[in-house]
């Protein structure tokens, strides 16, 4: 197994996750991805190193990590083998200085999976990683046996920008790009903001954790990088060019009041291609981030899901 880092600064994001959960890593070739798994003896892990695991990816958008299913994950940590990872860029993994491209994030997900030491696996994303990850099936099919999906977007679909809410001009601008991420993303107010008015649907129910979990993702070194490269939209692009080409068993859910990503979107998407996507839910009363903001109607959802996998 991985070993569990030692660092200071790597146990920061860890304190906003459920006891009985630690922090280890797996190097890509764009640096470490500390994930989240069970550490609690009592769950005997060692049963569950031939299981099939569920591995949980989150969302981008500033402050996004592993955080962002922090309330789903231990329902089935008695059952299941847990990883749910800060994707390159995100959380508390590496944060290279780089111009972020969709292709960093098919390559460093693949390592990911492929050090795991068990194929293949479930992966239950979101949003625009959750449209990563469908294209990393229709790549590589062999390294999943099904996907769970939440609000699964390229933020550019049928040619209609979902996600960008600044002009280019203004986001591209040296150094008042910087500006606008210390606004927006680094200060308790804006995050609350982001969260109350964009990825709810009920503001009342964004917590204080919730708020100071996301800050302290925002505020990693060099964080701005990944999250001004999805503000531009270089990480942007048209699933319904993809989608078709699926395989994978796959089921979808969308937060009925989703912003910048509508179910009415979903739908559409979805009838693309009936033959991979079984089922398609719509959360009623969610935005977004249904797992975040209603995580016991998620589980309830998963779970006879991964009854009928036999997993």
């Amino acid at each position: 197994m991985p070993n569990t880092p030692q660092s200071t600064v790597l146990t920061n994001l860890l304190r906003f996750h459920p006891s009985g959960f630690g922090q280890q890593v797996i190097e890509t070739s764009l640096g470490s991805m500390v994930y989240y798994t069970q550490m609690f003896t009592s769950w005997s892990i060692s049963d569950l190193e031939g299981s099939t695991p569920l591995i949980f990816l989150h969302s981008f958008g500033g402050g996004a990590s592993a955080y962002e299913w922090s309330k789903v994950y231990p329902a089935f940590a008695s059952d299941y083998r847990i990883l749910a990872p800060d994707l390159i860029g995100w959380g508390q993994s590496a944060h290279p200085i780089r111009d972020y491209q969709i292709a960093d994030y098919l390559t460093t997900l693949t390592e990911f999976i492929q050090q795991i030491g068990h194929l293949p696996v479930i992966a239950i994303a979101s949003s625009l990683t959750a449209a990563f990850t469908i294209r990393l099936a229709i790549q590589q099919p062999d390294l999943f046996q099904a996907l769970f999906l939440v609000c699964p977007s390229g933020f550019d679909d049928f040619g209609q920008g979902a996600g960008r809410r600044l002009p280019l001009q203004v986001i591209n601008t040296p150094l008042f790009d910087r500006l606008i991420y210390a606004i927006g993303a680094e200060n308790e107010v804006a995050v609350s903001n982001f969260l109350q008015q964009f990825l709810f649907a009920k503001p009342d129910r964004v917590s204080q954790e919730m708020v100071k979990a996301y800050l302290a993702s925002a505020q990693q070194p060099h964080a701005e990088y990944a999250a001004l490269a999805f503000l531009r939209g270089d990480l942007y692009f048209d699933l319904a060019l993809y989608i078709q080409q699926l395989t994978v068993p796959t089921v979808i859910f969308w937060g009925e009041q989703a912003q910048f990503t509508s179910v009415n979107l979903g739908r559409r998407l979805a009838q693309l291609n009936s033959q991979a996507i079984r089922e398609f839910h719509t959360i009623p009363q969610a935005g977004v981030l249904p797992h975040l903001e209603l995580p016991e109607v998620v589980v309830g959802l998963l779970q006879p899901y991964l009854r009928s996998h036999g997993v």
